[in-house]
């Protein structure tokens, strides 16, 4: 892990900006309420789509959050599970996962999109496209229920397929991608950097690309979370992380190269080249024109209809969302 000082001159050029947009937002506001607590624990999700809230940190910091904390991975738990268990306050991750926790009556309240896009489905060659995927063998992690799991299912049931019985799912602790380039497998979800490093392999070959590939460029990947009862109580802060993420996210826009860095120093990612590729890639811009509600019914749809969630996306929708801060943020910003 790298040094304080060595994060602060990694994120001058990122604070310079980042800052005086997120001031110039407060300023907007006049009705800014105090911040209620100083206190803001996140998910230690590593991964380069998680780099808004990485970059997030200082920002917070500087916004009089003086005891920011990451929590690292509980065994056995996920960063959702940990966040219905209040063990962390926040965490950015798939909107398919929140979804999966909301309707097992988690206390999880969705508060905006953070990025669009960031995983890609590779096969072999012959298969080429989801249909193809019909009685082939996909890699679901290390168990059903994950989130490489989830999406192939998403998209399975998209177009026509049952996913129980037309996949051969592979679960297994070792690496999908290790097993998919060592042809155990037809096909599996890669994350970044997976796709930039296959690509540069030229092993396998991309069938679906949620950065550019309707439906699923459409919905936001990655999405901001709290439990409901830090929103209860602090909903000053509560604002200020939703404003604080949000402006990291333009940061991954303006700022890739720093933000690169800032991944491969702080040990959230090992290499800079396909980082940087990533970050470039991944659509961080778009948060300002989707509907996150778009996304939650969407998935929430598509789970429903392969059996894996009971509720209907109204239900999920009504109990597990909140967009009262990102709509205000909006017009702070006058997206």
């Amino acid at each position: 892990m790298h040094s304080t000082s060595t994060r602060r001159h990694i994120l001058a050029g990122l604070t310079t900006t980042g800052l005086a947009a997120l001031l110039d937002a407060r300023r907007a506001s006049s009705e800014e309420a105090p911040l209620d607590t100083t206190t803001v624990r996140f998910s230690k999700s590593p991964g380069i789509c998680n780099a808004p809230q990485f970059v997030a940190e200082d920002l917070l910091r500087a916004d009089g959050f003086s005891d920011f904390r990451y929590v690292d991975a509980v065994a056995g738990l996920t960063a959702t599970a940990m966040l219905a268990r209040s063990e962390v306050d926040f965490v950015v991750e798939f909107g398919t996962a929140l979804a999966l926790q909301i309707d097992q009556g988690a206390p999880l309240k969705i508060l905006t999109g953070v990025h669009v896009g960031c995983y890609e489905l590779f096969a072999h060659e012959g298969i080429n496209s989801v249909l193809d995927l019909k009685g082939k063998t996909v890699g679901a992690g290390q168990n059903l229920g994950s989130d490489p799991h989830v999406f192939v299912t998403a998209m399975a049931t998209h177009v026509g397929l049952d996913p129980l019985k037309d996949i051969n799912w592979v679960t297994s602790d070792v690496n999908p991608m290790e097993l998919f380039t060592q042809g155990r497998i037809d096909a599996f979800v890669a994350f970044p950097p997976e796709p930039q490093e296959l690509r540069a392999r030229r092993v396998g070959h991309v069938i679906v690309n949620s950065i550019l590939d309707r439906p699923w460029s459409q919905y936001y990947c990655c999405m901001l979370a709290t439990n409901a009862s830090y929103l209860e109580n602090y909903p000053a802060a509560t604002k200020r992380v939703v404003r604080a993420v949000l402006k990291a996210t333009d940061l991954c826009v303006s700022n890739p190269e720093q933000v690169a860095t800032l991944l491969v120093n702080g040990g959230y990612t090992k290499r800079y080249d396909p980082a940087l590729q990533a970050l470039k890639e991944i659509s961080y811009a778009k948060w300002r024109d989707y509907d996150p509600e778009d996304t939650i019914r969407f998935y929430s749809l598509r789970l429903h209809e392969a059996g894996m969630i009971k509720s209907s996306p109204q239900k999920i929708i009504a109990s597990g969302t909140d967009w009262r801060f990102l709509n205000e943020i909006r017009r702070e910003l006058k997206t």
